[in-house]
């Protein structure tokens, strides 16, 4: 897809999808402490409803993603904007343990219909398999999610308390994240995959199916290697802490993520599209590996280079999660099969902090092994898929 009038889509669905992620993704690390001292709750009771809010979306991933293949993008993500003010609102209210359960209850219910994977689905009914460069581009954009969340998040905490952090945020997304959803082009009629596709459709299947195994590879990949981001965003300083870093150092370290996966982002939209998706990806699993193994016989020293190993390949195993798919197995049906396959990822990553944060009581630092053990495992199962025939536009 290198049509510039495709471009505006582009920017206006990655602001919204910043938008999305910096108020629901983000908006723990920063409100989960006020929250729990303002209603008298262990703050590990945050972290499980926002753990239910995760596995909320990775059982309605795959409904959104079949809504998106019957009727497109606009009218489910234009309905998450609206899911997301209702469930920041009521936020806002919560006054004890049930009522905060439900009001992340909800959150995750438009997280599973509003994040990346909708939104990739969205522009696949929209350009099919010419997607893969508008894909990056909405990567790209919303990889400053937590770059622009964050601080806003603490600006309006310090000005209005969390609970009008909250409603702040919930304005944003009928103010903002509604009309942007609004904007997107209303996508034709394509049968389902259950249907029969004619041989001149616009939209045909691949002539050549892939092994079986090829869904049930990706989904490993991708629930692995979301395992290890999750893991590292909430694990990373005190890691570093852990391994001999000062804190001073360990913040300055971790702050090297960011930007890291949007220069892996760049490199993806420049040099790498000119690749075989899968090719792309493999290199990115490689990168959290070698990583480890540079931090575990340098040191803290080699803590610089972790973060930006780290960070680059997962900037670009985030893009995969939408191209691999699409690549394999074509555009029908790509909604709900994405949110099949990103369902056991969800589920991992619900899981990710509490089960690493174990590793590290138990080895360490040496947890890191654990990690790069996973990313392996990860860069196997890629090794095990071949490169099919790349579809047009790839």
């Amino acid at each position: 897809m290198t049509d510039p009038r495709t471009w505006p889509l582009v920017l206006r669905l990655g602001t919204a999808q910043t938008l999305a992620w910096g108020s629901t993704y983000y908006l723990p690390a920063l409100l989960a402490r006020p929250m729990a001292e303002g209603l008298g709750l262990p703050i590990s009771q945050i972290w499980i409803a926002f753990t239910v809010a995760l596995l909320a979306s990775a059982a309605l991933g795959p409904f959104a993603g079949r809504a998106i293949d019957r009727w497109g993008g606009r009218p489910v993500l234009m309905g998450t904007s609206v899911m997301f003010a209702l469930g920041l609102s009521c936020l806002s209210q919560v006054q004890g343990s049930t009522s905060l359960m439900l009001a992340w209850l909800l959150i995750g219910m438009a997280m599973g219909c509003g994040l990346y994977e909708a939104a990739f689905a969205a522009l696949v009914r929209l350009h099919g398999t010419q997607a893969r460069a508008a894909i990056t581009g909405i990567t790209l954009i919303a990889g400053f999610a937590s770059t622009v969340g964050w601080p806003l998040t603490a600006l309006l905490e310090a000005e209005f308390g969390w609970r009008g952090a909250c409603l702040a945020w919930a304005g944003l997304h009928l103010l903002v994240g509604l009309p942007l959803n609004a904007s997107i082009p209303r996508a034709q009629a394509w049968p389902l995959p259950s249907q029969r596709v004619e041989p001149n459709a616009p939209a045909a299947l691949p002539q050549s199916p892939p092994p079986r195994h090829t869904a049930w590879l990706l989904s490993y990949v991708f629930a692995a290697t979301w395992f290890i981001s999750t893991a590292m965003a909430a694990h990373l300083p005190q890691l570093l802490v852990a391994s001999g870093a000062t804190l001073a150092g360990a913040v300055a370290i971790g702050a090297l993520v960011g930007p890291a996966q949007v220069a892996g982002r760049m490199l993806e939209f420049g040099f790498l599209r000119r690749l075989h998706p899968l090719l792309s990806a493999r290199a990115a699993a490689l990168a959290h590996p070698v990583g480890v193994v540079c931090w575990m016989v340098f040191g803290p020293i080699a803590g610089p280079a972790f973060a930006l190993l780290h960070g680059a390949g997962n900037g670009i195993l985030t893009i995969a999660k939408g191209t691999l798919p699409l690549v394999y197995f074509g555009p029908v049906g790509y909604g709900q099969r994405q949110g099949i396959m990103m369902a056991p990822s969800r589920v991992a990553q619900a899981f990710a902090p509490l089960l690493f944060g174990l590793c590290i009581e138990r080895w360490g630092s040496g947890a890191l092994w654990f990690s790069g053990g996973l990313g392996v495992s990860a860069l196997a199962a890629l090794l095990w898929l071949r490169t099919a025939p790349p579809k047009t536009g790839f």
